[in-house]
């Protein structure tokens, strides 16, 4: 019987911390994020601009999903129009810095060196550090079991959310790439056997030239030659 009272008691704090974690997670202010997947077409550039304050935390991340050789210029400048960031040609990649000055920073993403390639592009501006769950900043005393269990879901939920971003990412440029690859398969297919179409349509037509009888005044007007 104690067992069992054990048990169940145990389920109800599992599901308390959860709830409590979940009630916390809603009551967080939320991080200043720009988080978007865009076009960018050939020959053509991008820029998106963010008011950052000075010594706050910003994590510029980025990757090509899909076009061309998956890969982008990109430039991150200062208010005063300075470069602090730059990558050519480049598939992925994440950059964190803390701003020098307080002022508008401008991210830009290029694709003018391709002619024909469109792209497709996953940005995630994160513009501040996240806020510790309310009440734990200036906890006085040693957390409690609750407490720590309820920070520790917290940071596991965050953590999921960026392993779903990413995974999704790669399952779509996996399936670009798959599409991609079908399409040349089917032309190289259709290519092939219309190549092989000809080339037996040619063969029988000179197999029976070959085999054919010549009519008589054919063969007499070759001997009086």
């Amino acid at each position: 019987m104690t067992s069992r009272n054990s048990g169940h008691l145990q389920r109800v704090l599992s599901w308390a911390i959860i709830v409590c974690a979940a009630t916390l997670c809603q009551q967080l202010p939320a991080v200043n994020s720009v988080e978007l997947t865009f076009e960018l077409p050939d020959n053509a550039r991008e820029c998106f601009h963010e008011d950052i304050t000075k010594n706050q935390t910003a994590t510029l991340e980025f990757q090509v999903v899909s076009g061309g050789k998956y890969d982008v210029d990109v430039t991150l400048e200062s208010p005063a129009g300075e470069v602090i960031y730059r990558q050519i040609k480049t598939q992925f990649d994440s950059y964190q810095f803390v701003a020098a000055a307080s002022g508008v920073y401008v991210a830009c993403f290029s694709n003018e060196f391709s002619t024909f390639s469109h792209k497709i592009v996953y940005m995630d501006f994160q513009v501040g550090e996240e806020q510790p769950l309310p009440g734990i900043e200036e906890h006085a005393t040693v957390l409690t079991q609750l407490e720590s269990s309820a920070q520790e879901i917290h940071k596991g939920l965050n953590a999921i959310l960026d392993y779903q971003t990413h995974h999704r990412l790669r399952e779509a440029q996996g399936r670009k790439r798959a599409e991609d690859l079908n399409e040349r398969v089917l032309w190289w297919s259709l290519t092939e056997t219309a190549a092989i179409l000809l080339i037996a349509i040619g063969q029988v037509l000179v197999l029976r030239n070959f085999f054919s009888e010549k009519k008589p005044s054919q063969m007499n007007y070759q001997l009086m030659k």
